[in-house]
């Protein structure tokens, strides 16, 4: 198993989406708003668009967030950085567009810990896992101790540690029916060989069985009284939607 960021304090904190309780997710606006009220990592999103680069996104639309029902997959990143995803959290954000992953880890890393979820459903001929390892190879020993992946997709993540074995890696899991059925309780840890867990923090109770095995970061995590428990039973740290709720400059209070 490859240590969770060993030098990092505890509990880790890492921001859902960047501080998207206070900025628009996914985008340059919620980074820095996680920066600048202490959170000491981020968590965030890609997708492969078609002109080949890492788009820092949740959805495979912005429907939700730009009101554009294109797929990201089926967009380049010329018709991509005209989208606006920021005017749909406030007008204060308006032209806030999808960030790249490589400019995300060059504003924020090593700085901040960075928590990178593949989101992809494919099986095979996936180009995900080896373009996301392709850019952590090419910046070398700056990501070193300061970038995790994570996926509801098992197969993505082994083809992802093929390629880079020193770089922690997580399976996610919900109940959620939009999971499938045989992933929603934490198989897919079993399939894919993962470093550490990511499940739905309401599942942590059930996880007594494994938690030695493997740290647990549970998601996500919005109320203090939350948090106290789950790592109270051991998990490592936890990814909230509102870190402003335990950092306070460089110090966490949990």
């Amino acid at each position: 198993m490859t240590p969770l960021l060993p030098d990092r304090s505890r509990p880790l904190v890492f921001a859902h989406r960047g501080c998207s309780s206070l900025a628009p997710e996914n985008t340059f606006a919620s980074f820095k708003k996680a920066r600048s009220i202490g959170s000491p990592g981020i968590e965030l999103d890609v997708h492969v668009c078609a002109s080949g680069e890492l788009v820092v996104a949740h959805d495979d639309t912005f429907q939700r967030t730009a009101s554009d029902p294109r797929v990201l997959a089926a967009l380049t990143l010329e018709e991509i950085r005209n989208i606006d995803v920021g005017s749909f959290f406030d007008s204060l954000f308006c032209n806030e567009s999808p960030p790249l992953l490589q400019e995300v880890l060059e504003e924020f890393c090593p700085a901040m810990y960075i928590d990178i979820e593949l989101k992809t459903r494919k099986t095979k001929d996936d180009p995900l896992p080896k373009l996301v390892a392709d850019t952590l190879n090419a910046f070398g020993d700056k990501v070193l101790q300061a970038v995790t992946i994570s996926s509801f997709n098992p197969i993505a993540l082994i083809a992802f540690k093929r390629l880079c074995p020193t770089v922690p890696t997580a399976v996610i899991w919900s109940a959620d029916t939009e999971v499938p059925q045989f992933l929603r309780y934490g198989f897919g840890a079993v399939l894919s060989g993962c470093d550490y867990l990511k499940p739905v923090h309401t599942q942590v109770n059930f996880l007594f069985p494994i938690r030695i095995a493997r740290p647990i970061v549970p998601w996500t995590v919005d109320d203090t009284d939350r948090a106290r428990r789950v790592l109270d039973m051991g998990c490592a740290g936890i990814i909230t939607n509102r870190p402003q709720l335990y950092c306070q400059g460089s110090a966490i209070h949990i």
